[in-house]
């Protein structure tokens, strides 16, 4: 049985178009980094011919019976000039690399954490994206010496310095023997055939790799992270992260042998012919200066001109060989880059609808994860009056977070639609319809920065202190800001900074509804805000929870059904459909499967006063 082949994987764009794209950022972004490796191209030509010419200009002068006056000044003009070109040479490689490029490889690195902030979520959720961005991210890191975003035009300056001494070098050599020039260059074409075949087997297979990169990195950060401390002792976790390491070490290895496998049967290729090609022309110098058509002078300038005319030659398909692989890897880039951030082409501004509580519209709302066969949320219809607040119940898997992010923009339904006062949610500008939302997820992020500055989600100059204070108040933080020497000013991240403090996951989920507060959208979302909460200070979010939601309209999930009674409509859902829906006596009344959750919660509460 034949095994079935994978289709050859085309590069997102080609060399000559991923070349044009080095140049046109690097003359933007670093144009003496540009010049810097431009000057060297000249000094280099002039270093290599003036290594091969001085030791045949000693003999020749030597042999010739010049005056030693006469072989100091010539021999030590030609020692300068090299000297001179050397100096030069290493200060512009020096310069470019350790400043220049490294600040270029900044800003590249700014582009691709860009595209990770603003890359629509449903995309940046899924495992092939991320697996892009691992390998974009790679591209503007420095590996073995070799910084992809800047290599191509790097690589094609040293390409011309190749070719100038190729043509310089061809022409002494030509002298010799016409044929020698165009025997030393065809014989190379295997190497660059060897190589490429490597090159483009490591390109189609790179996501088997990438994969097992992204999980060992992922090991390595857990088992560092102070946060993951105490579940490791614990729960003597360290064995089996040890093994989960090793296992993955083992199949990273497997691909390692297969890459140096393959790059050394190229090499090997490449050696051979080296052999071939060079022993033809030693042997044909050696006979003709035995045959006297040769002086000793001219013998070692020619023998000296084939070694670096070979070496050039091989420089030649180096460096283009690397051309084509640093272009594979600003494929991964670029592709990075190009992902849509799902803006669309809508032109209604946002503005207009920021200042009082708008009316959402659910149309026929369907969604499904990619890979599944079957809708988390199925033909939804739903309205939520200006001003309503709705709560979302359900068990696990009923999808409620889903149509939480639906509402917020970042999945876009499979079918239906999503309106504000109206409006298409696809007719805002995306940015735009972002700052309708004030939302509270499950997932509590708290960065490094000072708690203003996570409350504001600005930078100091653009906080408004006295706010910030007042919404930490208001979401239940007055009694910790007290306790701190620095009030709002304190930083977060005590791995960081000597003077940061790590907050409870009760107290981090309360500085994410006091950001909510701060943002002030018309539409407050909360997705199980109180859940890391102790049972006083959920009550005291609830008896708050009117003066939060004044003038707004609110979406409210939760697994604690006590908590909805504080709002005006409940609607339960089950297998992504609205199953019930009303109040919260309404439900009770009802009997159905709320009346019935809500039971099973509640027995435990009198089950302890019996107890």
């Amino acid at each position: 049985m034949k095994e079935n082949r994978k289709p050859k994987v085309r590069p997102y764009r080609s060399t000559l178009d991923n070349a044009l794209w080095s140049f046109r950022e690097i003359l933007r972004k670093a144009p003496v980094c540009f010049l810097l490796m431009a000057l060297e191209v000249p000094l280099s030509v002039c270093l290599s011919y003036t290594e091969v010419y001085l030791p045949s200009l000693a003999v020749a002068l030597v042999t010739g019976g010049a005056s030693l006056r006469h072989m100091t000044l010539r021999v030590g003009l030609v020692i300068t000039v090299m000297l001179l070109a050397s100096a030069l040479r290493t200060f512009c490689e020096k310069l470019s690399e350790t400043y220049y490029l490294s600040e270029y490889s900044f800003y590249k690195n700014v582009d691709s954490d860009r595209k990770s902030m603003t890359c629509f979520f449903q995309d940046y959720e899924s495992k092939d994206i991320r697996d892009l961005s691992d390998r974009a991210a790679r591209a503007t890191q420095r590996w073995n010496g070799v910084l992809p975003v800047a290599d191509v035009p790097r690589r094609s300056m040293k390409l011309i310095e190749n070719v100038l001494c190729y043509l310089l070098f061809g022409s002494v050599i030509s002298f010799v023997s016409p044929l020698l020039v165009p025997i030393l260059t065809i014989a190379p074409i295997v190497n660059w055939l060897c190589a490429r075949a490597y090159r483009n087997w490591e390109y189609a297979h790179r996501d088997k790799w990438t994969d097992i990169d992204r999980r060992l990195w992922y090991v390595q950060g857990e088992t560092a992270d102070f946060r993951a401390g105490k579940d490791i002792r614990i729960y003597g976790c360290a064995g089996w992260f040890r093994q989960v390491y090793s296992d993955l070490c083992s199949q990273r290895s497997f691909w390692n042998r297969q890459l140096v496998w393959r790059s050394f049967l190229s090499r090997i290729a490449d050696l051979l012919v080296i052999l071939l090609r060079d022993g033809a022309a030693y042997a044909l110098l050696i006979k003709m200066t035995l045959q006297g058509e040769l002086t000793v002078d001219r013998f070692l300038l020619y023998f000296s001109a084939i070694s670096m005319f070979a070496s050039f030659i091989g420089n030649i398909m180096t460096e283009w060989s690397g051309i084509r692989s640093t272009s594979l890897n600003l494929c991964d880039f670029r592709q990075y880059l190009d992902l849509p951030e799902q803006d669309g082409t809508g032109e209604t501004d946002a503005e207009p609808y920021l200042h009082s509580a708008p009316e959402i519209t659910f149309e026929h709302v369907s969604f499904r994860y990619k890979g599944t066969e079957t809708d988390t949320l199925t033909d939804l219809e739903l309205t939520v009056k200006p001003g309503e607040k709705v709560a979302l119940v359900g068990l696990n898997g009923a999808g409620k977070t889903t149509l939480v992010k639906l509402l917020c923009g970042l999945y876009l339904p499979t079918e239906g639609d999503i309106k504000i006062n109206g409006v298409s949610f696809r007719k805002f500008r995306r940015k735009d319809y972002y700052r309708l939302f004030s939302p509270v997820f499950q997932d509590v992020q708290t960065g490094f920065f000072t708690l203003a500055e996570t409350v504001s989600g600005q930078i100091r100059g653009g906080t408004d202190f006295t706010r910030a204070e007042e919404c930490m108040k208001l979401a239940g933080l007055g009694e910790k800001l007290s306790s701190l020497p620095q009030g709002i000013h304190t930083r977060l991240d005590k791995q960081l900074y000597a003077d940061g403090i790590e907050l409870s996951g009760g107290e981090a989920q309360k500085l994410m509804l006091a950001r909510a507060l701060y943002k002030d959208a018309p539409i407050l979302v909360l997705d199980e805000p109180t859940a890391a909460l102790d049972p006083i200070a959920e009550n005291q979010i609830y008896l708050q929870y009117q003066e939060m939601t004044k003038s707004k309209t609110s979406l409210f999930i939760s697994h604690r059904l006590a908590s909805t009674q504080f709002c005006d409509r409940i609607l339960y859902l089950k297998d992504g459909r609205i199953t019930e829906e009303g109040t919260h006596q309404e439900l009770i009344a009802l009997g159905g499967e709320y009346a019935s959750l809500y039971e099973k919660q509640s027995c435990w509460y009198k089950c302890e006063k019996e107890f």
